[in-house]
């Protein structure tokens, strides 16, 4: 190395680092003046076999088809028929009314834990609504409103969340995280975006057996920090894998908002720009425009055009779990103020525009739909809850369902821990 001479550094700023802060903390008014929302209808709709490079601005755009009024407008009008949208909207009200009364077991000390996805229903279930019920789901924990889109039982549901003897996964999964073959919805893990990588190499796996079903993933915001998601947009990019990722921008990830996770800097949909991914970004809180918005992706992965990244910008309305109180870190005033509204209320307002609906029919399906799942709460609790106690299984059904073939080792400690609790007249 050569000697070279100290320069002088003390007419220099010192560095500082950026701590990003929520618009609004407890205590202060609710301020979402920094969310520049779009009207609806403006956002050009490009073909399906557009290149990711031609669509770059849609990543920093905002699809919506649901005007104030209610209306729908713009070129991303799906223009379904009624009957549709008021399945839609019933799904909704199905999902809300079903978190509602969990919640409240939850309190009620039935089981241990519960999420709701209160706000943000219309990305599940308009979601749900835009593919054919043969392609795989991959969820994240907040997205219920998939199951209960696709008519899967409630008993079932309910039967995981007590942990009863009903439970089909014998108390082997955390509460909500559901696994369910039969509706090609995937088992919800806990361990943040896993999920992600498994809906690439599923959706890699079904284009190479030349199958037709494709794949769709769910995560948070904050998730997208995360490793896996980034290992699955590269394999999804590099491979054209006929899949749908999606990213839920609820504003919060648990206690943290969003700016931490780089929505300070760029769109969240902005992320699929650098995989060269197609990319949109979508009202999450207009059920049109997360339809048009996941049937334009379907459609483009079943044409072998590749991968589509979709932001759901969207507000989680309560708590990010039953252990979780937003109180502590957010302002009270927030879900009132969030500018993109109710997905439930812009649904029912829009069929009520259009002569479809009136307020007279959504109290009566409103009331339905809580009779529904009371009475479904009460057949599950048949089974037994969680604060009955965990004996609802036996014992052995611990070393059960995780080999097809149950190796001689795992056979030989379940046989003495059995013999042992035999002997010890339990």
């Amino acid at each position: 190395m050569t000697d070279r001479p100290t320069p002088d550094r003390s007419n220099r700023p010192p560095l500082s680092l950026h701590v990003p802060e929520p618009p609004a903390r407890p205590g202060e008014e609710a301020d979402f003046s920094h969310i520049k929302v779009l009207p609806a209808g403006v956002t050009p709709r490009p073909d399906e076999a557009e290149a990711p490079e031609a669509l770059r601005e849609m990543a920093y755009g905002l699809v919506r088809v649901l005007d104030d009024s209610g209306a729908a407008t713009g070129p991303w009008n799906p223009c379904l028929p009624p009957e549709l949208l008021r399945r839609m909207l019933r799904s909704m009200a199905l999902t809300r009314a079903f978190d509602d009364r969990m919640f409240r077991a939850q309190r009620q000390g039935k089981t241990s834990f519960y999420m709701k996805s209160r706000g943000e229903e219309a990305v599940a279930v308009a979601a749900a609504y835009a593919l054919d019920d043969g392609d795989m789901l991959f969820p994240s924990y907040r997205q219920q409103g998939l199951l209960i889109a696709r008519g899967w039982d409630l008993v079932d549901m309910m039967n995981q969340i007590y942990s009863n003897r009903g439970d089909r996964l014998q108390g082997k999964q955390l509460p909500i995280m559901y696994s369910v073959k039969a509706a090609n919805f995937f088992s919800i893990s806990g361990n943040l975006t896993t999920q992600y990588p498994q809906a690439v190499g599923w959706a890699m796996a079904s284009a190479a057996r030349g199958d037709t079903r494709i794949a769709a993933a769910w995560c948070g915001e904050g998730s997208t920090a995360e490793g896996d998601f980034h290992s699955a947009c590269t394999f999804a990019s590099v491979y054209r894998a006929p899949v749908i990722l999606n990213v839920v921008n609820n504003q919060w990830a648990i206690s943290s908002f969003a700016g931490f996770a780089g929505g300070e800097n760029t769109t969240f949909a902005a992320r699929g720009v650098g995989y060269g991914i197609a990319a949109l970004r979508v009202d999450g809180n207009d059920p049109l425009a997360v339809y048009a918005a996941t049937r334009w992706a379907a459609e483009r992965a079943r044409a072998n055009h590749g991968a589509t990244l979709i932001e759901h910008f969207t507000y989680r309305a309560e708590g990010h779990s039953t252990s979780d109180d937003p109180a502590a870190y957010r302002s009270a005033g927030e879900p009132v103020a969030w500018p993109l509204g109710d997905p439930i209320q812009r649904l029912r307002d829009h069929l009520i525009a259009a002569g479809e609906w009136s307020e007279e029919a959504q109290a009566a399906m409103d009331l339905e739909v809580a009779d529904m799942v009371k009475a479904a709460q009460k057949e599950a609790e048949k089974n037994g809850t969680l604060g009955h106690g965990l004996h609802h299984h036996p014992l052995g059904t611990m070393f059960e369902g995780v080999f097809e073939e149950m190796p001689w080792h795992l056979a030989e400690q379940r046989d003495a821990m059995l013999a042992e609790w035999k002997a010890a007249g339990l």
